[in-house]
């Protein structure tokens, strides 16, 4: 009854005209943000820090939340269409996203990721209403090895996740977590293969790696084609909407990208992006059904699953924040900056002694949730008019939305010139038939895994023994263990090279 209570006194709240208005506000901007690649949420949220001082906390904190969880909705929209992840969390979303627009089938796309994002973020906001304290102490349990062991056993996933050759894809990984050691040393604040460039020492940035070997990479890709072959589809346009089939196929989906990512998202470091890549290794590993198409070939479970997934990861990334006053990632760091300008101390307490502001702004997720809905699917057509262009006039109008996105970044030429590299690399990858997926996860996770292997190091005094004494760390590091064996039997090694070729 309690929490029946608490939800009716949310939904009161979240219900007023002036929260409507800015659940709205929230929404749109969020999605408008994911559109355009380059300006994530952090920097849109990060440059309206200081609008809020005129706020009441609560309308603050709801617009706020909704620029965020917009922003995933946003950012399938252009990895669907060309290939260029608005999010990182999209960048799984563009392997057979992409390939369904290709084929005259985006809108089928778009709406199993606008209808998987709705259902995974309602799921979402009933995990944080009901089980936000036994989830924060599952929160609890991770510790910096813990922490190492799941990255581990993603980068073991990703391997799993790439087509084709195990050796390109452990390559890709190993290229990508040596990017991510351009940086700054965490511990002693030393930069590192740095070579004297100023903008090196804070690192490569994500989005300038992402929209060369995705965006770039892509255009000089399709320019090698002849032109019939060049256009971007939409001369068959298959139907706006998926059809009893793709339901069929895409539920299942979505369900397990739900669970996955209301549990991923509660960690700490990017459960959201972890939650996709995972959501993606598990429909690769689940049996096809007949009629499917293979995966990186345009199959919808590979745009619902991980949209899913990285949707429920969004929400459930609250629940540290608001019970704890421990932000998961650079966002709700930001959650919590907003917080403390209003004069309110994230943690246990604003459950009890702020009560509107907190399941108001619950309830306010649901609501944004259902507002980029009613937003987005009308939407679908209007994105798919866009691509009935000529990929003559289309390619230059990417390259410039990309340049400006890249440039916005830090208002520094260097980010486009870093883009330029990485297109030229990403079409090296695309003429080896590489894929960029695991490096770009390699890159994010490298010093992720680096921080925590060396915090749990210190803790530990050098002892490595820590990583298979601590139960949790220890069965994590025996799944990626489990995984390694199982890829490489002969029988699963040959089944997977012939289903790889069948996709071919």
């Amino acid at each position: 009854m309690d929490l029946l209570n608490n939800l009716a006194l949310g939904f009161g709240v979240a219900f007023t005209l002036q929260n409507l208005l800015y659940a709205f506000g929230g929404a749109v901007l969020g999605t408008l943000i994911g559109v355009l690649p380059g300006l994530g949420p952090v920097a849109t949220i990060a440059m309206l820090l200081p609008s809020i001082y005129a706020l009441d906390a609560t309308p603050a904190l709801i617009m706020l939340a909704g620029i965020y969880y917009g922003a995933q909705y946003g950012g399938s929209t252009t990895a669907i269409l060309i290939n260029v992840p608005g999010e990182s969390s999209s960048v799984v979303t563009a392997l057979d996203g992409y390939k369904m627009a290709r084929k005259g089938r985006a809108g089928a796309a778009l709406a199993a990721a606008g209808l998987g994002s709705f259902f995974a973020g309602c799921v979402g906001t009933v995990i944080i209403a009901a089980f936000a304290p036994p989830l924060t102490e599952l929160a609890f349990k991770f510790g910096p090895a813990e922490y190492f062991s799941l990255m581990v056993l993603g980068l073991i996933g990703a391997v799993v996740l790439a087509s084709g050759s195990l050796i390109k894809a452990i390559s890709m990984i190993i290229l990508g977590l040596l990017l991510g050691q351009i940086n700054t040393d965490v511990i002693s604040g030393v930069p590192r293969y740095s070579f004297d460039i100023p903008e090196l020492t804070d690192g490569i940035g994500f989005v300038a790696i992402a929209m060369g070997v995705f965006g770039f990479g892509e255009i000089i890709a399709n320019l090698g084609q002849p032109a019939e072959h060049r256009e971007v589809f939409t001369k068959d346009v298959k139907g706006l909407w998926p059809t009893k089939q793709d339901f069929k196929f895409a539920w299942p989906a979505v369900l397990r990208g739900t669970a996955l990512g209301s549990l991923l998202g509660v960690l700490p470091g990017g459960g959201a992006l972890l939650a996709s890549f995972a959501a993606y290794t598990v429909e690769k590993k689940s049996p096809m059904k007949p009629g499917e198409v293979p995966f990186g070939q345009g199959n919808i479970r590979g745009v619902a699953g991980p949209e899913s997934a990285n949707n429920a990861g969004a929400q459930t990334s609250f629940i540290p924040m608001l019970t704890l006053g421990i932000p998961p990632n650079a966002v709700m760091a930001l959650m919590v900056g907003a917080m403390t300008i209003k004069g309110i101390q994230p943690g246990p307490q604003v459950m009890t002694s702020n009560p509107q502001l907190f399941w108001g702004l619950i309830a306010s997720m649901w609501v944004g949730n259902a507002m980029l809905v009613i937003l987005n699917l009308p939407l679908i057509g209007i994105w798919i008019k866009l691509l009935t262009v000529p990929y003559r006039f289309l390619f230059p109008a990417i390259l410039c939305f990309c340049c400006i996105g890249l440039y916005t970044l830090n208002n520094n030429n260097f980010d486009v010139f870093t883009g330029v590299l990485f297109g030229l690399i990403g079409y090296i990858f695309y003429k080896l038939s590489c894929e960029a997926a695991p490096l770009l996860l390699g890159f994010i996770l490298g010093p992720m895994m680096e921080e925590n292997l060396r915090r749990a190091l210190l803790l530990s005094r050098g002892d490595w023994s820590t990583f298979v004494t601590r139960p949790l760390s220890a069965g994590l590091l025996l799944a990626a263990l489990a995984m390694i064996v199982v890829v490489s039997l002969p029988a699963i090694k040959n089944k997977r090279e012939e289903a790889f070729q069948d996709a071919d």
